[in-house]
């Protein structure tokens, strides 16, 4: 047997001495004034029997229009409270539970009031954010599991292969090379992957202090001369003196060093990287360039995301974490990159940093 539900009836005994104690009122206010006036215009007089008649007959009038008001503002509150509540906490629920594609239809007509609408509306936007975020939750773990394993398995496999007695010292060589490499992916992976996390959970803040781009654009350059000199490549540089900046060059010198790093990388032997620096009185604008494989309009609109290779045949030598670094750190300097590219002919990335966002990075901090 059901319990009855008291908390409701106790609410409900509310509403209704709520509504008799202002019916009460209002009718008592409008009788005496017609008793009153009647008695004034008509010269009646009534007796103490009339009066309690109408005393009477008052009462149950309250009575009743007390019991359809109850009645009447139950009927409203059903239609234009409970039912939208109802709508709003069975959707929440359903995102408890991790469902994140509910949705809530919008009240129309007079079963709803246009605060509801609102509330609904702030509601599907939240869904809406939710369903992203955890999207990307689940497709970073995917890559992030996938990246790990490739290298683990590498190590695993020549470490197996590094125990045979009869190894020769050529071999040896070989695995140990191997497993060096798999470990230098996978700390770089790890690092790039606490990075990022950092970069967008604001937990590095930059500092700016003024210092040559160009001669850092040289240093960063030099660093890849090992490279550049094994695959023949030409270095083209058209780098403008006394380009003087305010900003962090920690975190700059690390969009530099990913570009370089990219451009060395897809160039084919014999090709060329070239590296270019100008600048106005507001912005320097960095330019890096090769004559590499290039990329289709479909691969560079999603160039800036974290994992994605558009070239998976140098898969092998990163972790698609690279650009979405440089675009994370030129988002918190307040600049610009953007990529001109075409197949097989080669790309070109483009920096615009302002000169002085010392008070840029201050409010960011």
């Amino acid at each position: 047997m059901k319990k009855p539900d008291y908390h409701r009836i106790l609410r409900s005994l509310n509403y209704y001495i709520a509504f008799f104690l202002l019916a009460a009122f209002v009718i008592t206010c409008c009788m005496m004034l017609f008793v009153s006036t009647l008695s004034k215009t008509l010269g009646i007089t009534f007796t103490d029997e009339h009066l309690n008649t109408a005393a009477k007959l008052t009462f149950l009038n309250v009575v009743a229009l007390s019991g359809l008001f109850t009645f009447a503002d139950s009927i409203r509150r059903k239609l234009m409270v409970r039912r939208p509540i109802k709508k709003i906490t069975d959707a929440a629920e359903k995102i408890m539970q991790g469902d994140f594609s509910v949705r809530i239809q919008k009240i129309n007509g007079a079963y709803g009031e246009e605060s509801f609408n609102e509330i609904i509306e702030c509601f599907n936007k939240i869904a809406e954010e939710l369903s992203g975020t955890e999207t990307l939750r689940t497709d970073f773990i995917a890559n992030v599991s996938h990246e790990l394993k490739t290298p683990l398995a590498v190590m695993q496999n020549y470490g197996t292969m590094l125990q045979q007695p009869d190894l020769s010292e050529e071999k040896r060589l070989e695995y140990a090379k191997g497993i060096t490499e798999s470990a230098r992916r996978l700390a770089s992976l790890i690092t790039n992957i606490l990075k990022l996390n950092k970069l967008e959970n604001q937990q590095i803040f930059p500092t700016a202090a003024e210092y040559d781009l160009g001669e850092q654009l040289c240093e960063c350059l030099l660093q890849f001369e090992d490279i550049w000199e094994k695959k023949n490549i030409d270095i083209v540089t058209e780098i403008e003196d006394d380009i003087l900046i305010s900003s962090d060059a920690e975190l700059l010198a690390l969009v530099w060093n990913n570009l370089l790093s990219n451009a060395f990388k897809f160039t084919e032997s014999g090709g060329t990287v070239s590296v270019s620096l100008t600048a106005d009185d507001s912005c320097a604008t960095v330019s890096v360039s090769d004559t590499g494989c290039g990329m289709s309009p479909e691969v560079g609109a999603h160039i800036f995301e974290k994992f994605y290779q558009g070239d998976t045949s140098h898969a092998t030598q990163g972790n698609g974490l690279g650009l979405a670094l440089v675009k994370r750190v030129v988002d918190i300097m307040h600049g610009e990159i953007g990529v001109e590219s075409v197949k097989g002919r080669g790309s070109t990335f483009t920096v615009k940093i302002r000169r002085n966002c010392h008070e840029r990075l201050e409010n960011n901090s």
